[in-house]
């Protein structure tokens, strides 16, 4: 028998109770989401608001879409669970539907986890047991999970629980054109920063380097978004000392950045591996490794999966890409995403703390300053526009190094006028922001 509902406040005061002190939880009084519907979500105190962070750039197809919900249940009715000891029909289509759709080096295969921690995991293992080497090079200003090992290429400080690692890990600089940690501007710069991948190899490493993992837009970093022609620079670079490269899909992944189905497609390079998850399920738990046949299939010891690639999640995750593809919603992200981004580039025109926006499609980072001049990061007025946004009904994101960015990821369903809702209310959040002054 269910218990009756809470409030808030003491659903809160039971979370500190029972669950970890560094588990984070958004605004000053924290909201319970109870029901959702497209872009739409509700919380336990019946408060509506345009859901613009899809629960972590997860929600793409949008909440409780009937199509996928269907498959969820028709499965659910049948069997629910069985493992990797026995054939899966849908996580075999699923692995062929990926293959086919993954722009990895050719022949590929798939193997599924519950997770993009996991599939960061699971493809660093792949990488390291088919090299013999422990050592890769990720990019500064990175994330890639919460496992012991994702932790240990992840370059934000922020998000590193601690300095132990099962890795030899060598940072490069991270593509952050608006911190240019070179201080140059593109395109004068000829992309500078992606030289210094060369010189990581050869002071940093001993040559025989597993792997490079990067993300190509750095999502928890603030959405950072290199220049078009970044990793194809990089790409070269590796292909001369025989690298292999990983791409962390897990965010830009399935039509996210409106111009291409995978963020990797607008670079015009073909990764080794590719680690996908969040869109795939559309808020159910799975992710995905995608790649060269040899690399995936270099793990040598038993190995199963439990819960990756059981029926109810490639089901789901099928009904999802069906759901993606016969909606068009990679062109909506793109023509929406258009939109989002010039109601945002006029903010930025208008108020003196907006630094820089950025992204692709409907993937966009707000970072905010004290003053355009010094581009002093401001973390108390993300906050403050965070909660005056949560105020007028529209819930945002928030990343970077310094938490100053305002991220913005909304279902891919999100609609014009939903858009130019969502700046509007970001216009008088920011207004009242400005108000405050200082950051706290």
């Amino acid at each position: 028998m269910s218990e009756p509902h809470v409030s808030p406040d003491e659903l809160l005061a039971r979370h500190r109770e029972v669950l970890p002190d560094w588990l984070a939880l958004y605004y000053e009084r924290p909201i319970e989401l109870v029901r959702g519907r497209g872009t739409t979500v509700w919380d336990s105190e019946d408060n509506e608001y345009l859901d613009m962070f899809g629960g972590i750039v997860t929600t793409i197809s949008g909440h409780a879409v009937e199509a996928i919900v269907d498959a969820l249940r028709a499965q659910a009715d049948q069997i629910a669970h069985t493992s990797t000891l026995y054939l899966i029909e849908p996580m075999v289509r699923l692995a062929e539907r990926l293959v086919e759709l993954a722009p990895t080096a050719k022949p590929a295969k798939a193997f599924f986890v519950g997770s993009g921690t996991e599939a960061v995991e699971a493809a660093l293992l792949m990488a390291t047991s088919a090299r013999r080497s422990n050592q890769v090079i990720a990019l500064r200003n990175s994330y890639h999970g919460r496992s012991f090992t994702a932790v240990s290429v992840t370059g934000n400080r922020s998000w590193g629980s601690t300095s132990l690692s099962p890795l030899n890990v060598s940072y490069a600089l991270a593509p952050y054109c608006y911190r240019c940690p070179l201080k140059l501007s593109y395109p004068g710069c000829g992309v500078a920063c992606a030289d210094d991948v060369r010189n990581v190899i050869e002071t940093t490493t001993s040559g025989d380097v597993a792997a490079m993992i990067a993300e190509p837009i750095q999502g928890v970093g603030g959405f950072i978004t290199p220049p078009r022609e970044y990793f194809a620079k990089v790409k070269a670079i590796l292909d001369d000392y025989d690298i292999p490269l990983i791409l962390d899909e897990v965010q830009t992944g399935f039509g996210r950045t409106g111009e291409a189905f995978w963020g990797s497609q607008a670079y015009d390079v073909t990764p080794d591996l590719i680690t996908c998850a969040k869109g795939l399920g559309n808020g159910m738990s799975i992710g995905a490794v995608v790649g060269r046949r040899d690399m995936i299939d270099s793990i040598t010891a038993n190995s199963i999966s439990t819960f990756g690639g059981n029926p109810l999640a490639t089901t789901v995750a099928l009904a999802n890409l069906d759901y993606l593809e016969d909606e068009g919603l990679q062109g909506n992200a793109e023509r929406v995403g258009k939109l989002l981004r010039e109601g945002l580039d006029d903010l930025r025109d208008r108020h003196e703390i907006v630094g820089d926006v950025r992204g692709k499609g409907l993937m966009v980072g707000v970072e905010l300053v004290v003053d355009a001049e010094t581009k002093t990061p401001n973390p108390g007025a993300a906050a403050e526009v965070m909660e005056g946004c949560r105020r007028r009904g529209v819930l945002v994101g928030k990343g970077g190094m310094h938490g100053s960015v305002l991220r913005l990821a909304p279902p891919l369903t999100l609609t014009e006028d939903e858009a130019r809702h969502a700046v509007q209310v970001l216009d008088e959040a920011i207004t009242d922001a400005e108000e405050v002054g200082e950051p706290r």
